[in-house]
C-alpha cells in the first residue's frame, strides 16, 4: 500500500528520499553495498604522486558514499527480492516438480497456478496487460475471454462464431486487438466491437508498440502494417518480399520489429523504412520462433532444423548454439527464457552472467497437449501457457520483477489512477521516427559526412560557371591609363585562368592518386601456374 498512496500524494515521495547514510545494520547492507560499487578500488600505497594519491582517495570516498546511499534506497524503496530455486549437491533444479514448489510457497503465490481444459475450442493464444494483473486469452475457433489475474474473476467472454489466430492487449486492459479470420478487430473491455481494421487484412500475428501507440500486423501475404491507435491512420504498409511469415517479435529496447522467415532469415523493421534494417540468416530452416531479451542486446531463435541460437544483436553473431527444438520462445523480465515443444515446457537460467543458458525448471504437461505460446506474467512468478486443450499457468521461482513502479505498471490502479496514466502516457507518445536499432542515438549531434566526389560531368559543369562569372565580372575603372582595353583583356584572362586553377588542381592530384594505386610489375612478381604461359619472355 506504500507504493499507491507515493502516487496519490507526490509530496511524500521526497522526504523518503532523504535517507541517512548511517545505518546500524552495516552486515545487512555490505551485499547491497558491493552491487553499486564501481569494481575494486585503487591501490594508493603503492602511488608516489601525492596530488594524484589525494584526488584518487577523494574519488574512492564519493563512489563509497554514493554506493551506499543506493543501498539505501534499495533497501526502503524496493523490499523485495527476487528468489530462485536452490538444490542440495546432488539434487537438480529441474526435478523440481510443481507440486513440490506449491507446498513449499504462501497461500497467496499457490493460488495462481491453475489449469482450464478447453478441448472444444483450442489451441489458445494469451496475452498479458503491462501491469499483469489482466489476461486475455483466445481460442482458435472464436473464445474469447478476459480473466483478471489477482481475484480470478471472468470479467467477460463471448464468442466471435470464426477463427481467432492471435489477440494483444493495446496500452492498457481497457481495449484489445484479435486477428480474426479476415481482419483484426479492436474490442473494448464490454466485448463490444469498436473497429474493424480492413486495410491489415488476413493476419497472422499482432504486436503493440506501448511507447508509440502503434498496432503492427503481418499477414498471410507477407505484408507488414503499422497503424496508429490514437488517430486511426495508417503509418506504413510493406512487403517483406519473403512470403508468408507467422513469427513476429518486438523488441522492448528500440522497438523495431523481429520477424522470422520460412528461409531462415530474421529482419529487423521500423515504420520509416521500406527496406529491412537489418537482414540476417539465422537458420538453415525456417524459424519457429523468436524472443527478445528486455535489455534489448539479446535474442533467441529456434529453426526446424533443431537448433536454438542465442545472438548478440550489437554484434549480429551467434554467441551460443544448443541442440533442440522450440515451437515458442519468451525471455521473462529477471531474463530466463522459456521454450515450448510438444507437450513440454522448459526454462533455461544464465547461471554464470555470461549470457551461456542452462536448463533450469522442466514441466511436462498431459501427454498430447500441444504447447503452442509461452508468456511470463509481469511483476509475478507465473508462467502462462496456451496449448491445444486450454490454458495453464505455473510457478516459475525468479521469472519476475519483484518491485513494480507505480507510475509505470500499478496492478491495483484505481479507474482514476488509469485515466491520470492514460493521459500522461499520450502526452509522451513517440513519433514513428524514433524507432531506431541504437535509440541513444536521438539528441546526439550527426556526424560530420564526408564531403562526396563530384563526377566529371559534374565537375565540368562547376568549372564552366565559374568561367562564366569569371567572363561577366564588372571591372571597377581606374585612372587614366590603367583602363585601356588591352589592359582589361588581359585582366579578364588572368580572372578565368584563377577561377580554372583549383579545378586543374584537383583533377590533377586525382590523377596522381590513380597512377600511384596502380601495380608496378616487377620482376620479382611471380605469376600463378595458370597464368605462367602466357609471361612475355626475356631475350638472350
Amino acid at each position: 500500500m506504500g507504493l499507491i498512496s507515493m502516487q496519490t500524494n507526490s509530496e511524500t515521495i521526497v522526504p523518503s528520499l532523504q535517507l541517512p547514510l548511517e545505518d546500524n545494520n552495516g552486515n545487512e547492507l555490505d551485499p547491497k553495498v558491493k552491487k553499486y560499487l564501481r569494481g575494486d578500488g585503487a591501490n594508493l600505497e603503492k602511488l608516489k604522486d601525492k596530488k594524484l594519491k589525494g584526488q584518487l582517495a577523494v574519488r574512492e570516498q564519493l563512489y563509497g558514499k554514493s554506493a551506499k546511499a543506493a543501498a539505501q534506497v534499495e533497501k526502503w524503496l524496493m523490499p523485495s527480492e527476487e528468489g530462485y530455486l536452490e538444490a542440495d549437491d546432488l539434487e537438480k533444479t529441474w526435478n523440481i516438480r510443481q507440486d513440490k514448489i506449491l507446498s513449499e510457497v504462501d497461500i497467496l503465490s499457490s493460488r495462481k497456478p491453475f489449469d482450464l481444459v478447453l478441448p472444444d475450442l483450442g489451441p489458445y493464444t494469451i496475452d498479458f496487460a503491462s501491469s499483469g494483473r489482466y489476461m486475455i486469452v483466445a481460442g482458435r475457433k472464436g473464445h474469447l475471454a478476459l480473466i483478471d489475474m489477482m481475484t480470478m474473476d471472468l470479467i467477460k467472454e463471448f464468442q466471435v462464431k470464426e477463427t481467432v489466430r492471435d489477440v494483444v492487449f493495446l496500452h492498457n486492459e481497457l481495449f484489445y486487438a484479435a486477428a480474426q479470420k479476415k481482419y483484426p478487430y479492436i474490442y473494448n473491455r464490454d466485448g463490444t466491437e469498436l473497429h474493424c481494421l480492413k486495410e491489415h487484412g488476413a493476419v497472422l500475428k499482432l504486436q503493440f508498440l506501448r511507447n508509440h501507440f502503434l498496432l503492427a500486423s503481418i499477414n498471410k501475404f507477407g505484408q507488414l502494417h503499422y497503424q496508429d491507435v490514437t488517430m486511426g491512420g495508417m503509418v506504413a504498409n510493406y512487403r517483406t518480399g519473403l512470403g508468408r511469415c507467422d513469427v513476429m517479435q518486438v523488441n522492448p529496447f528500440n522497438a523495431v520489429v523481429g520477424l522470422g522467415h520460412s528461409c531462415g532469415k530474421v529482419t529487423m523493421w521500423r515504420p520509416t523504412s521500406a527496406a529491412p534494417l537489418i537482414k540476417m540468416l539465422c537458420h538453415h530452416g525456417p524459424v519457429s520462433a523468436m524472443a527478445f531479451h528486455p535489455g534489448g542486446h539479446l535474442m533467441a531463435t529456434a529453426g526446424m532444423e533443431r537448433k536454438i541460437k542465442l545472438w548478440d544483436i550489437r554484434k549480429f553473431e551467434v554467441l551460443h548454439t544448443y541442440s533442440g527444438h522450440a515451437k515458442t520462445l519468451q525471455f521473462s523480465q529477471k531474463g530466463l527464457l522459456a521454450m515450448g515443444s510438444g507437450s513440454r515446457v522448459q526454462i533455461w537460467k544464465d547461471t554464470a552472467g555470461n549470457q551461456d543458458y542452462s536448463r533450469y525448471m522442466s514441466h511436462s504437461m498431459v501427454k498430447g497437449y500441444q504447447i503452442g505460446e509461452v508468456n511470463f506474467q509481469p511483476y509475478e512468478d507465473v508462467l502462462g501457457l496456451g496449448h491445444s486443450q486450454g490454458i495453464s499457468a505455473i510457478l516459475v521461482p525468479g521469472s519476475g520483477e519483484p518491485n513494480f513502479d507505480s507510475w509505470v505498471a500499478n496492478p491495483f490502479e484505481t479507474p482514476k489512477q488509469r485515466r491520470e496514466k492514460e493521459i500522461h502516457s499520450l502526452l509522451d507518445k513517440l513519433p514513428p521516427e524514433t524507432i531506431m536499432l541504437d535509440p541513444t542515438q536521438i539528441g546526439t549531434l550527426k556526424p560530420p559526412r564526408a564531403k562526396e566526389q563530384l563526377t566529371k560531368q559534374e565537375r565540368e559543369a562547376a568549372m564552366e560557371a565559374a568561367i562564366e562569372s569569371a567572363k561577366q565580372g564588372s571591372n571597377k575603372k581606374k585612372t587614366k591609363g590603367r583602363s585601356k582595353p588591352t589592359r582589361m583583356q588581359k585582366k579578364k584572362q588572368d580572372e578565368i585562368v584563377k577561377a580554372k586553377r583549383p579545378f586543374l588542381d584537383q583533377q590533377l592530384r586525382e590523377e596522381q592518386q590513380l597512377l600511384n594505386k596502380k601495380p608496378k610489375l616487377n620482376e620479382e612478381v611471380q605469376l600463378p601456374l595458370s597464368l605462367q604461359r602466357f609471361a612475355r619472355k626475356k631475350a638472350t
